[in-house]
C-alpha cells in the first residue's frame, strides 16, 4: 500500500477541519499519534502540519498536540488618518474597529521595565538594549481571541516629566493627557505598516503560529515641545485576521471621461 504523501495528509486532516469533524480549541493529536494512524514517518506529518499552520487552521502546542485554530471572519479595515476625541475617554485613532464596538482584554494589563528594541532605542535616542517603560495589553472585541498585542514604550524624558504615566492608572485621557498636560502638547503621530513572521512569545499571547506572519503597525509620538518622541505604541495583529481595505480616488488628471490615449 502507497504510504500517502504531506499533501495528501495536509488535504484529509484540512477537510476535517473545514468540514467540522474538529471544531476549533479540540487538539487532534500529538505527531507521534498522527504518523502512527497514517502510517507514515513523524517528518512528513511535520511538513503536512506546517502547512496546516501556514493557512492558520492548526497550531503544535507543546506538551499537548495539534490543535484547532479557533477560525473568525477577516476584519476588513480602513486605516484613515484622522485623530478625534472623545470627551468620555480622550483621543481615539485611526482603529481595527468601529469605536463603539465592545471589546475586553485578556489578561491583565500591564507595565515593566523592559530591553528596548532596536527600533525603540533608535527613536529614543538611547543605547541599545537600555530599559525603558513598556505598558502592554492584549485585546480583542468581545468574544474573540486575542486579536492584538499593544505594546506602548514610553521614553525615559516622557515619564521624567510625567511621572503618573509609569503608575499602574494614568488617570482620565490616559498617558497622552498627562504628557500633554506636562507640557508637550500637541502631540503629533506618524503611523508606519509592515509584515514580518511573529516572536514565539507574540504567537502564544495571540494563539496563532510562528508560522503565520503578523501587521506590525507602530506609531510614533511626538512633543509639541521639543519635536522629540515621547512614545512608540505598536500594535501587533495575526495577519490571518484582518485585510486592509481603501477606497481609491480618482486623480483631476483621471477625471472621467478621460482623452483617448496617444501613441508615444
Amino acid at each position: 500500500m502507497k504510504k500517502k504523501t504531506a499533501r495528501e495528509i495536509a488535504d484529509a486532516i484540512r477537510t476535517r477541519v473545514t468540514g467540522g469533524e474538529a471544531q476549533p480549541g479540540e487538539t487532534l493529536a500529538t505527531i507521534a499519534d498522527l504518523a502512527a494512524e497514517y502510517g507514515v514517518a513523524r517528518e512528513t506529518v511535520r511538513s503536512a502540519v506546517a502547512q496546516l499552520e501556514s493557512e492558520g487552521l492548526v497550531r503544535p502546542v507543546l506538551r499537548r498536540g495539534i490543535v484547532v485554530q479557533e477560525r473568525v471572519p477577516r476584519r476588513r479595515i480602513r486605516r484613515g488618518q484622522l485623530v478625534t476625541r472623545n470627551p468620555h475617554y480622550g483621543y481615539v485613532f485611526p482603529a481595527t474597529h468601529d469605536r463603539m464596538e465592545p471589546w475586553q482584554t485578556h489578561g491583565s494589563p500591564y507595565r515593566s521595565m523592559e530591553n528596548a528594541p532596536d527600533l525603540v532605542s533608535e527613536i529614543f535616542n538611547v543605547d541599545p538594549g537600555a530599559e525603558v517603560l513598556r505598558r502592554r495589553r492584549v485585546t480583542s472585541p468581545e468574544g474573540e481571541p486575542p486579536f492584538q498585542i499593544v505594546d506602548t514604550w514610553l521614553s525615559p524624558a516622557a515619564v521624567a516629566d510625567a511621572p503618573r504615566i509609569a503608575e499602574p492608572s494614568t488617570g482620565p485621557g490616559g498617558y497622552i493627557d498627562r504628557l500633554e498636560e506636562a507640557g508637550h502638547g500637541p502631540i503629533t503621530w506618524q503611523e508606519t505598516t509592515r509584515v514580518r513572521m511573529p516572536t514565539t512569545e507574540e504567537a502564544r499571547l495571540l494563539n496563532t503560529t510562528t508560522t503565520l506572519p503578523v501587521f506590525e503597525i507602530t506609531m510614533v509620538g511626538k512633543s509639541g515641545r521639543t519635536d522629540e518622541a515621547l512614545e512608540v505604541t505598536v500594535k501587533v495583529i495575526p495577519g490571518d485576521r484582518v485585510e486592509l481595505v481603501a477606497d481609491l480616488v480618482r486623480h483631476e488628471s483621471a477625471a472621467w471621461p478621460v482623452e483617448p490615449v496617444e501613441a508615444a
